[in-house]
């Protein structure tokens, strides 16, 4: 008998419980988003018990959550969706995770595949030089004195009014990219020092930007009214997050977090799911750090979306109306945010933490823009570099089932050593050439911990996701060109 079936209780083919009488002391039961053939991973993985461990936390409502993508990470797995009451819950760092509001943005375009393959090796370069990537990179942005601060407080914004991008983008944004509630005096002087330098910067690690072609249209009114109509269009994506600033606030908070807890009488089954309570000082201090944070990596994708228009035109001979470079939308996947969702009959606010899990609301919904009032919210699920990625857009469903919550990703199958140690780069390079695939990277030897055998493949993701009712799939993209740091 499968090692699963003694923990899991089956509600249905794409959700399972985990009773909270699995580990004494948890308050509600666990609740995963997958298929059967899914479970044996996450069992394996570690991640059932840290869904189990969330259900320990002070105030969580209804379920601790696991979308399709879950894998082990830090407290929190990642994939995890934890919704606390603000009147008796908790905030926890390890709920949003070190990079703070990594998300993604898509741009659509009005090129198609045949205009630009022919120059795709000048746009690779091009892309490669304009974006700053890797690990520690510098941006060829300058901050001045205490103009970090414009960044925390007023994100996109900032960005837009330093001609980076246009102001349209900020409507198709997610909170405009300007959270409220930012304090830069709760950002520490090391977490500033970091940030500075790094804005408009892609990093290292899973971040990339991404040229993409639709290969396959689903949903064809949701993915007009995206601007989204052909098979063979030209997208691009772009995943990244806060960078060291977003790395360090989450440094500081966790330190802060752990003394809180034991100034709280908070019992924990894990120290890293250290936190405090939402109203307390140390809860609101961290909040309004990580909404300076969200508001930085917002900043760097405009900045970077900037960049990209610029070098699309350059390469191309375009002008950027020609090239129809426009925003669809920009989502957070690892974020915390204060909401209103239906509990037991009662509209009840709420801290809900989404780690590895994208915002998914409904057409209709007062958050999601006018463009999208009738279709729902765009979600962007990426794949491992050489497959496909996928468009969704949320759903009532979503509302009632996950508060508003769906998958991020592939989610990981091997850790990256794991994947260095048995992937070799070389063939995973040629299998990427031979599918008409680009790749500009500073390590070629790292690729091998991002190659499509260290991750699952984003189908089944994509279909337990839409299955359950969480998200529907608008379309599917392949990549043509793939930046790495």
């Amino acid at each position: 008998m499968s090692k699963w079936k003694g923990i899991l209780e089956k509600i249905d083919d794409y959700r399972w419980i985990i009773p909270k009488g699995h580990k004494p002391g948890m308050k509600v039961d666990g609740l995963i988003f997958a298929t059967e053939d899914m479970l044996g991973d996450i069992v394996e993985e570690q991640a059932i018990e840290q869904v189990s461990n969330v259900a320990f936390l002070p105030g969580v409502v209804k379920y601790s959550m696991a979308m399709p993508d879950i894998h082990s990470g830090y407290g929190f797995p990642i994939g995890g969706v934890a919704a606390m009451d603000v009147r008796t819950g908790v905030v926890s760092p390890g709920g949003v995770g070190f990079d703070i509001n990594c998300g993604v943005r898509m741009l659509r375009s009005n090129l198609m595949e045949d205009e630009v393959k022919p120059r795709i090796k000048q746009l690779a370069d091009s892309l490669y030089k304009n974006i700053p990537s890797g690990l520690g990179s510098e941006g060829r942005i300058r901050i001045k004195g205490g103009e970090i601060d414009e960044v925390l407080v007023h994100g996109s914004r900032w960005a837009v009014s330093r001609g980076f991008g246009r102001i349209e983008d900020l409507e198709t944004t997610e909170d405009h990219g300007e959270m409220a509630g930012a304090k830069p005096d709760n950002v520490s002087k090391r977490a500033k020092e970091r940030g500075q330098p790094q804005v408009g910067t892609l990093g290292s690690g899973n971040h990339f930007l991404e040229v993409a072609v639709v290969d396959r249209i689903e949903d064809a009114v949701a993915a007009g009214v995206m601007g989204i109509d052909r098979i063979g269009q030209v997208v691009l994506m772009v995943h990244c997050g806060s960078r060291g600033l977003g790395h360090q606030v989450a440094d500081d908070y966790i330190q802060e977090m752990i003394s809180a807890a034991s100034k709280y009488r908070i019992q924990l089954p894990d120290r890293q799911l250290a936190c405090a309570p939402v109203e307390s000082n140390e809860g609101q201090a961290y909040l309004s750090a990580m909404r300076c944070a969200a508001n930085y990596a917002w900043a760097n994708r405009q900045c970077i979306s900037h960049w990209v228009r610029q070098s699309f035109c350059d390469v191309l001979g375009k002008s950027e109306k020609d090239a129809g470079l426009e925003l669809v939308y920009d989502v957070a996947h690892n974020i915390a945010k204060i909401e209103e969702h239906m509990v037991d009959g009662k509209k009840v606010k709420l801290c809900v933490h989404r780690k590895g899990a994208t915002r998914a609301l409904p057409a209709g919904h007062p958050d999601v823009p006018a463009k999208y009032a009738g279709i729902g919210q765009p979600v962007f699920i990426p794949g491992d570099m050489g497959r496909y990625s996928y468009i969704l857009v949320g759903t009532q469903e979503a509302m009632e089932k996950s508060f508003g919550s769906t998958c991020h990703g592939a989610g990981r199958m091997k850790s990256r050593a794991a994947a260095k140690r048995q992937i070799d780069y070389r063939e995973f390079m040629k299998e990427l050439e031979l599918k008409g695939i680009t790749v500009r990277a500073g390590n070629l030897r790292d690729l091998a911990e991002e190659a499509s055998g260290a991750y699952k493949d984003v189908a089944t993701v994509v279909n337990a996701s839409a299955g359950a009712g969480i998200s529907r799939i608008v379309a599917r993209t392949r990549p043509l060109i793939v930046i790495k740091g």
